[in-house]
């Protein structure tokens, strides 16, 4: 995943290296067209059509073409599972255990429940993420902090993710954080947002709440920071 966040933060024309002499020149042409052809023809061929796929997100044609060359680079497959996941996301957090927000993660892409994310799943939500409205992104974190799947997010449920996330991102923070710091973030957050003190919050609960307190959507931009 990290392959594929680092070629699409840096979508750009290539550029052609001046040529030394119209044989050299050429040679470079033909050599980058018949790769350009390739990369089309793979990333045609997989998974849904790149049409479909560009109805379906944010992304154009050219950089769902450059997410695919990335995603397969990390997942030859074309599929990856839970503890590949975890691999290439711990790589982003070394002074930290990004294997339970990871777990996480994981199965709010893995949409289908199927225990294996694929392009389709990865670009759907890399594409709210990024490029989604609010309304979406929040539908999304709602979903992630779900963890049961029942419709509603309880306390423990919450504070599971936030101490994932805190575990994540490791002892080596500033100011560093006490012990008990996730659980005061949890007390705080679901007493806003659980309004009719019925111990869940249901989704427009969770909509509202986010929407009309500035603090909670500061810190949820923050925890989508490091999706």
């Amino acid at each position: 995943m990290g392959a594929v966040m680092g070629t699409f933060s840096s979508l750009q024309t290539k550029q052609r290296r001046p040529s030394k002499d119209i044989a050299w020149w050429y040679y470079q042409y033909q050599r980058d067209k018949i790769e350009d052809e390739l990369e089309m023809t793979m990333v045609c061929h997989r998974p849904e059509g790149l049409e479909q796929l560009e109805a379906q997100t944010n992304f154009t044609k050219r950089e769902l073409q450059v997410l695919y060359r990335g995603f397969k680079n990390e997942c030859p497959s074309g599929v990856v599972n839970e503890e590949t996941f975890k691999q290439i996301y711990a790589q982003f957090f070394p002074h930290g255990d990004a294997s339970t927000y990871a777990h996480y993660l994981f199965n709010a892409f893995d949409t289908t429940q199927t225990g294996s994310v694929k392009f389709e799943d990865f670009v759907s939500a890399l594409s709210i993420l990024l490029r989604g409205t609010v309304h979406e992104k929040l539908r999304w974190t709602f979903n992630l902090y779900d963890i049961n799947k029942d419709g509603y997010i309880n306390k423990e449920e919450m504070m599971d993710i936030v101490k994932a996330i805190y575990d994540m991102m490791g002892k080596y923070t500033y100011p560093v954080l006490k012990e008990d710091t996730p659980r005061q973030h949890v007390d705080v957050f679901f007493q806003k947002m659980d309004k009719n003190k019925d111990g869940i919050v249901t989704l427009d609960e969770f909509l509202e709440s986010c929407q009309e307190d500035d603090n909670i959507m500061k810190s949820l931009q923050l925890f989508q920071n490091v999706m």
